[in-house]
């Protein structure tokens, strides 16, 4: 059940991350929209927009000329051309295009005309100089445009309401200047934080999958790691006892029997763990109830099998058994397992030794054996490494090698008990 629930991690991972992903690729749909929308809007070319509102604007203050054609109002269609033309460039120069327009604006609006026109440029170019220009400009443009409005309307001779509305519409638009800056600030602030937004969460959706990837493969290689215990130790075992087999059939067939029995078991014994492992890896709870995973209980069994074959097994357990975590449990029985494979297949034994020893805080186990000592031969693939990895897995250590007090090999497990978790 341990390594049913493990083989899952992976799968619980991605869907621990999914949902966040779907919400994330909503959200990331909605702004593609909006930002589609935006893109459209700025494909009109300012400047030929700029070109669009001169020609109005020129439109707007030739209405009157367009009525009354006779020659004294066309000094006035002159200056307030200038007023309208300028506007071409407010969004390159808008300081420049203000003035320039007030420069035209005020000899118009003193030349006897029919309307008062010159308000379309001049309101524009303020407005351009409050959303685009720089804050000196502004300041400038405020500073200048008052008194001059003032000194117009009192040149003029124009009643209080009319001097007031113009001086109302010249700081309508300098407002809506401010607040179209602003707007387009506050837009690129937003914009630039859903950027950052949009970049952190790509790399919380990066650091998921590499978490899957990652847990995937630890699965990968502990599932590597069990096939090569199962089958190794199985293979090692039918080996010696084949081998055993021709010799002693004719001069010893009960013997002789006894091996192909103990065959036969190793090989089940094999299919039935191969199963348990390959039952890890369906989607089914049920499945992984119905595969319970070897451990420490089981290590004499598993010492009985391999005593079967003409390698002597001696078992001792020392103390009182204590909690052990699922984990522990299962490491324990595999590192048992391949040193009794490794002792089988290239120590040339006699007699091996497993003790357990339980104690306080810890749960040893000593492996050791009389044969030849030394390294493994090559190909041992996953052995000592495998075990090395399923120790450090379940917070413990191991220790191989040469004994030190004689021939042989010595493997030596150590691993923290968990007093929390009931003894299964």
């Amino acid at each position: 059940m341990s390594d049913h629930l493990a083989t899952r991690d992976a799968d619980r991972c991605a869907d621990r991350h999914a949902a966040p992903r779907a919400a994330h690729d909503a959200d990331r749909h909605v702004r593609d929209r909006a930002r589609h929308t935006r893109d459209v809007m700025r494909r009109i070319d300012p400047r030929l927009l700029d070109v669009m509102i001169a020609l109005l604007v020129q439109f707007l203050v030739s209405l009157p000329f367009l009525i009354y054609l006779r020659s004294p109002y066309r000094l006035g269609f002159l200056l307030l051309s200038g007023t309208a033309i300028p506007l071409i460039w407010r969004r390159r120069q808008p300081f420049v295009v203000a003035c320039v327009v007030a420069l035209f604006a005020v000899p118009a609006s003193l030349h006897h005309r029919p309307g008062q026109s010159f308000q379309f440029g001049m309101t524009i170019a303020i407005y351009t100089v409050f959303s685009l220009g720089r804050r000196w400009e502004r300041i400038a443009v405020a500073a200048l445009a008052l008194p001059i409005t003032l000194m117009v309307e009192f040149a003029k001779a124009q009643p209080p309401q009319q001097a007031t509305l113009d001086i109302l519409t010249l700081t309508a638009a300098a407002a809506f200047g401010l607040a179209t800056r602003h707007r387009t600030a506050y837009i690129a602030e937003i914009e630039e934080r859903t950027r950052r937004l949009e970049h952190e969460r790509d790399l919380e959706i990066r650091r998921a999958d590499a978490e899957v990837a990652r847990a995937a493969a630890r699965e990968r290689a502990r599932i590597a790691r069990d096939m090569h215990d199962i089958l190794a130790h199985a293979v090692s075992l039918m080996t010696v006892q084949a081998e055993a087999g021709p010799v002693v059939v004719r001069s010893d067939p009960a013997r002789a029997e006894a091996a192909f029995d103990a065959i036969a078991d190793a090989g089940r014994d094999a299919m039935v763990q191969l199963r348990r492992i390959l039952g890890t890896l369906k989607d089914d709870e049920e499945a992984g109830a119905r595969a319970p995973q070897p451990t420490v209980a089981n290590i004499a069994d598993l010492v009985a099998e391999v005593g079967r074959t003409d390698l002597k097994v001696v078992y001792e357990s020392v103390g009182e058994r204590r909690p052990l975590r699922s984990d522990a449990e299962i490491a324990a029985y595999r590192v048992v397992q391949e040193a009794l494979t490794n002792a089988v297949r290239h120590a040339q034994a006699t007699t091996v030794t497993v003790r357990l020893e339980w104690g306080e805080d810890t749960m040893g186990i000593t492996i050791t054996d009389d044969g030849r000592g030394g390294r493994p031969r090559p190909g041992g693939g996953h052995g000592l490494i495998g075990i090395r990895e399923r120790a450090s897995a379940c917070g413990g250590s191991v220790v191989a090698g040469p004994r030190v007090t004689g021939p042989g090999f010595e493997v030596a497990l150590r691993i923290p008990l968990d007093a929390t978790r009931a003894v299964r």
